[in-house]
């Protein structure tokens, strides 16, 4: 209720390329706010749930204390809540900045009458991550809560997870713009589904990444889930190092990168 009747309101108000900015996400807000689409917001939090449930809970009843890399030993649904977190961060994202961005830019034609107001590409590239993190954020606080619930982490490294999640979301929010300004038709859109659903399977979600052979190995830790995966985890197990850092620099250069790339794309396409 508070975002989707305060937050617009608020956004509103401020000015320069910051309220247009915002008055792109507060546009998201209010169209969520007059359809059914909550229903699909809502949906997209279940998934991560009973992945964890089935798999992190009851495979984990099987498989015991899980040893990390390091030495760590903690549950095996310790092992796999993480990344359930980091793919629903990621799964989040990719949806509003795949199909609904495609959709606005290409089929509904939004994006032109914005580029008609002041509006410029990556302003409107910008407002539109920020509902999809507003989106993830829902999930994280969800996920991190019951988390918190299972015993699987504590309140305080739930906290540095949930700024953590975000930041996933925003690398994979700029990746997608960037992907989509590149989709010619929908039927893309399957190849896209194939790769995220690759990552989701060997990002060290539910095994590690140690058990791969040496050249997959490689190819893993090169993926940007795996990254979020090693940086939420070191979180919410209270295992940050130096490598920490470089997981969270790496989705940062891959954020920048991402809407670098869709915020040119666009200016092609909308400026003529």
């Amino acid at each position: 209720m508070v975002t989707t009747l305060a937050l617009p309101r608020l956004i509103a108000r401020t000015q320069g390329s910051a309220g247009r900015i915002g008055a792109v996400t507060a546009r998201d807000l209010a169209a969520v706010r007059h359809s059914g689409y909550w229903l699909v917001v809502i949906s997209g939090f279940f998934e991560p749930v009973l992945y964890l449930m089935s798999i992190g809970v009851g495979v984990g009843g099987l498989v015991g204390d899980f040893t990390l890399a390091d030495g760590s030993v903690v549950s095996y649904a310790a092992f796999v809540a993480p990344a359930m977190l980091a793919a629903s961060a990621m799964n989040g994202a990719m949806a509003e900045a795949t199909f609904n961005f495609f959709a606005k830019m290409k089929w509904v034609k939004l994006y032109d009458a914005m580029v008609a107001t002041p509006l410029r590409p990556f302003e409107i590239a910008l407002g539109e991550l920020g509902w999809a993190l507003i989106r993830g954020s829902l999930y994280s606080v969800a996920f991190l809560v019951l988390m918190v619930a299972l015993g699987l982490t504590t309140a305080a490294w739930a906290v540095a997870a949930l700024f953590a999640s975000l930041l996933v979301g925003f690398a994979f929010g700029g990746v997608g713009m960037a992907i989509s300004t590149l989709v010619r038709t929908w039927q893309d859109f399957d190849y896209i589904m194939v790769v995220q659903f690759g990552l989701f399977l060997f990002s060290g979600t539910f095994a590690p990444v140690e058990s791969y052979p040496p050249v997959m190995r490689v190819i893993v830790e090169v993926t940007p889930l795996y990254q979020a995966v090693e940086l939420i985890r070191d979180l919410t197990t209270g295992r940050l190092s130096w490598g920490s850092l470089g997981h969270a620099a790496y989705l940062v250069v891959v954020a920048v990168i991402g809407l670098a790339v869709a915020a040119r794309r666009m200016n092609r396409i909308l400026c003529k």
